[in-house]
């Protein structure tokens, strides 16, 4: 996560081939549709490819019902929490952009993007490089649901939290998802430069709009690993208190521990929401949910709920959640700044709790 101051060509084929109430929600259990109608980023004509880039990989979709069943709870069971563990201890390590291991961290996603059967493309902008997957859905492939999660991280930081638990999700929502046809086009995304300021999300998005795609929601992982039951080990932003006071009320009954994870969603993507905590709720996972008022996610008002790569879709005019342990409101070793940010002081259980809610969440957004 950045600290604040207060497709790539393979996506052309999926061109061939709603609003909700406003305010804070303490409670986001029971079914929904899924999906907000996207409400931005509307077409400017042209070609429907985002940006050119070299292609690494291509795949047909599998069959219609995989290994993992076509419910959203069978997909979900179907998270397996020794392979989030690899994941998760193959990213860690320093990786400030250009170095080695951020290099093999970019190359690992684009490999098992590859070797699950999406298209994939190293989606160049003028200072990085995004890793972007897709799948084309099966009936309406022109819409697309998005997963994703950055991969840099800062100089002299592991970055277990920060962001290895949010690649190792995307990359096993990937898995999981790769297993079943689904009507809407998957796209998964492994973002560089999120810590410089949201750059490789900003391109994407931008250019995203400037092609006209329907990104009907977009579900951005940003450290999810940090749980305590320690009381008073949650602290909360200043003034949210008294624009979410039924949300701020949730926490202070709890006796502010960090044990839950914070949903935070423009009003396009409470629906999202609202699946991911119906599916957490199989797995007693606590869920706080923040949904600014329509047109005010872009106010630096709120800027402490804009510090990930869902700001740069909530910009575009796109339905984006982000999901989140709430970095240093709760984690003391954010940025290694109280101390390492390393795989033993993260919570695993609650990490696979999180991925498989949002696999759920993202399959009902899909069209399942």
């Amino acid at each position: 996560m950045f600290v604040r101051s207060c497709l790539a060509s393979c996506l052309a084929l999926a061109a061939c081939g709603g609003s909700s109430p406003a305010g804070d929600t303490t409670s986001t259990g029971g079914g929904s549709s899924g999906v907000a109608s996207s409400g931005g980023a509307a077409s400017s004509g042209g070609s429907t490819a985002v940006a050119s880039g070299s292609s690494s990989g291509a795949a047909d979709s599998t069959g219609a019902s995989g290994p993992c069943g076509s419910s959203p709870q069978s997909l979900a069971e179907c998270v397996e929490a020794q392979r989030y563990a690899d994941d998760l201890a193959l990213v860690t390590g320093e990786r400030t952009p250009g170095s080695a291991h951020s290099q093999a961290v970019q190359d690992l996603c684009a490999d098992r993007l590859t070797a699950l059967g999406y298209e994939v493309d190293r989606f160049e902008y003028a200072t990085g490089v995004d890793i972007i997957g897709r799948r084309a859905g099966t009936s309406m492939p022109e819409q697309i649901v998005m997963v994703g999660a950055h991969y840099d991280h800062i100089a002299g930081c592991a970055g277990a939290d920060d962001n290895g638990t949010g690649v190792a999700a995307t990359l096993e929502v990937a898995r999981v998802l790769a297993s079943i046809e689904l009507p809407r086009t998957i796209v998964v995304a492994c973002w560089d430069e999120e810590e410089a300021g949201l750059r490789g999300s900003t391109a994407f998005a931008e250019q995203a709009v400037v092609q006209g795609l329907d990104v009907v929601g977009y579900v951005n992982f940003e450290m999810i690993g940090y749980r305590t039951e320690a009381p008073d080990s949650q602290q909360i932003p200043t003034g949210l208190d008294l624009a979410f006071p039924n949300a701020y009320a949730q926490v202070e009954a709890d006796g502010f521990r960090g044990n839950f994870i914070a949903l935070i969603a423009n009003a396009g993507a409470v629906p999202l929401a609202s699946d991911f905590a119906a599916q957490a709720e199989f797995d007693d996972l606590r869920t706080v949910l923040i949904d600014p008022p329509a047109g005010t996610e872009t106010s630096d008002l709120f800027a402490d709920l804009r510090r990930s790569d869902h700001a740069a879709f909530w910009d575009a005019g796109y339905a984006a959640l982000l999901v989140t342990d709430t970095a240093e409101f709760r984690n003391p070793h954010y940025h290694c700044s109280g101390g390492p940010d390393e795989i033993a002081d993260l919570d695993r259980d609650f990490a696979v709790a999180i991925t498989r809610a949002s696999v759920a969440a993202a399959a009902i957004a899909a069209g399942l």
